[in-house]
């Protein structure tokens, strides 16, 4: 038993046992004398949001397989048509938590997403398993990669169309990213528009972009319905790129801590349970491909699970940096340079005006306090340092040091 479990049982008698020993006690004072003394989830049942998306598994499987009850809570999964009425529900209090994009998260806290309102980021629920997507019709005519593409748009000068799922969020970023880094300047060169996720395929069936970046499994199912190729994962973007978030209010995590503790742990255990074998994944698929989460067949989903891809041209690869929901841990610390690094973006970009104090910022959103007590109930590694060091797909390394910096340092800006 931990020096800090131990203290924290001791103190729960102390008061429990004054709760008791007090003769006369106002009833409703013994009951918050009690609650003080208790780490039980202050809310039972709890609203997650979700969107249809293979990357939602660790919270629908955390229901499913009963690991919020567990830790003391009820998940109810409930399926979101967009992105931007994940934003609203989780402002207006109809919805506890979500898992949402990581950009949306910190967009709302800044106000530049919407309604402002203080937010929280508690997990990482995933690394890596997005994809860019460009339409059979000009990787006909040769654009199958980044290179390609931007000698397909000097060539053939016209208005080309980019989507993505929600102006701050991951896909933005990546999809921006991408293009930047081959000289295509999306808020120049291109024309770029929001779809939600599960429509994203119709949309490009129709010819209403040319391209779009969404999470799976929607850029499989654009190869297997014979409309898309992909151009570039994620993955080669930003290997082990943070991606969906657990979001919630800092209200929220004020009011029920121990509430948000729990979800987390639950969470943490399901995406540890999905990871752990072949057997689970391809369980996992079979379950959230169902009509009530995304609504889809099994085999769009449990290939690129399992890092088996093809881009609809011929090629296929194992990918070892496929979607991991925990991989041994690694996966779902909130590291603080993750957030910063939407942040930079989004000041490249001139989704923001000026800098940020970038570091004081991720403090606030990204709950490590909270995150470090749902390490310690799922029995989850921590790792040393609330940074860490990447290299981007342009060779360019972010480690946090000096945002500012990193963000005014691209040539291709907004």
């Amino acid at each position: 038993m931990t020096d800090l479990l131990k203290s924290s049982l001791n103190r729960r008698t102390v008061l429990q046992a004054a709760a008791v020993g007090a003769v006369g006690i106002n009833p409703a004072l013994r009951a918050a004398v009690y609650a003080q003394g208790s780490d039980a989830p202050e809310k039972k049942e709890v609203r997650i949001g979700f969107i249809p998306l293979t990357d939602c598994a660790s919270v629908v499987m955390a229901s499913v397989l009963g690991f919020d009850q567990k830790h003391g809570v009820k998940i109810i999964p409930s399926k979101e048509a967009s992105w931007a009425g994940v934003r609203d529900k989780l402002v207006n209090g109809e919805l506890d938590f979500a898992h949402v994009l990581y950009g949306l998260v910190y967009g709302v806290h800044l106000g530049t997403a919407g309604p402002k309102k203080d937010m929280a980021v508690l997990m990482t629920l995933n690394n890596n398993g997005q994809a860019i997507t460009l339409s059979k019709k000009i990787a006909d005519k040769g654009a199958v990669d980044g290179a390609s593409l931007a000698k397909l748009m000097v060539l053939e000068k016209r208005e080309y169309t980019f989507a993505q799922t929600f102006p701050t969020g991951t896909h933005a970023m990546w999809l921006y990213y991408w293009l930047a880094a081959n000289g295509i300047n999306p808020m120049k060169d291109a024309k770029v528009i929001v779809v939600p996720p599960p429509q994203m395929v119709a949309n490009m069936r129709v010819g209403n972009m040319d391209g779009f970046c969404v999470g799976e499994p929607w850029g499989h199912r654009a190869i297997m319905d014979g409309i898309g190729i992909t151009a570039v994962t994620t993955q080669d973007i930003w290997k082990d790129h943070p991606e969906k978030v657990l979001g919630t209010t800092a209200d929220f995590v004020k009011k029920y801590p121990n509430t948000a503790r729990a979800v987390t742990a639950a969470i943490l255990e399901a995406g540890k349970w999905i990871d752990a074998s072949l057997q689970n994944k391809m369980k996992m698929a079979e379950t959230i491909a169902e009509k009530s989460y995304v609504n889809t067949s099994v085999d769009v989903i449990n290939q690129r699970i399992l890092g088996r891809y093809q881009n609809g041209l011929g090629k296929t690869w194992d990918d070892p940096n496929h979607m991991k929901f925990y991989n041994d841990g690694v996966v779902n610390f909130p590291y603080l340079s993750d957030g910063m690094w939407f942040l930079t973006q989004h000041k490249r970009w001139g989704l923001i005006k000026d800098h940020p104090d970038y570091l004081a910022v991720a403090k606030q959103i990204n709950r490590i306090d909270i995150y470090k007590q749902a390490a310690t109930a799922s029995k989850t590694p921590v790792p040393r340092d609330v940074m860490r060091t990447s290299k981007l797909i342009d060779g360019v390394v972010w480690d946090g040091k000096d945002p500012k910096k990193y963000a005014d340092s691209f040539k291709v800006h907004a």
